[in-house]
């Protein structure tokens, strides 16, 4: 019993920091966001919408019609970007963004 407490509660706290990204294949700024991520220990889920027509729809919908890769959600918050990703890393709201 004690130890499905423990797997409900590892569920909670990957629910909850969950961090996407979408990317396309040979594209310098999700390399650049992903290696961010990954410098910071960040687990992340990675959408590769390089020849999926409806994953690009559905990150262009998402992302309020923006439609370059890469486009990153923490916790279903649009963040934007490479450039908005190193922005927030910099001036500390990743932290903020993560802790929520």
């Amino acid at each position: 019993m004690i130890v499905k407490a423990r797997v409900v509660m590892k569920k909670k706290i990957s629910m909850h920091n969950l961090v996407e990204i979408y990317t396309t294949d040979f594209c310098g700024y999700c390399h650049r966001a992903i290696q961010l991520l990954k410098s910071r220990d960040i687990k992340y889920k990675q959408y590769d919408v390089t020849l999926d027509r409806a994953g690009r729809q559905a990150m262009t919908k998402r992302a309020s019609g923006k439609t370059s890769v890469p486009q990153i959600f923490i916790n279903n918050t649009h963040i934007g970007g490479s450039d908005e990703l190193v922005e927030i890393a910099l001036n500390g709201r990743l932290d903020e963004l993560l802790a929520s």
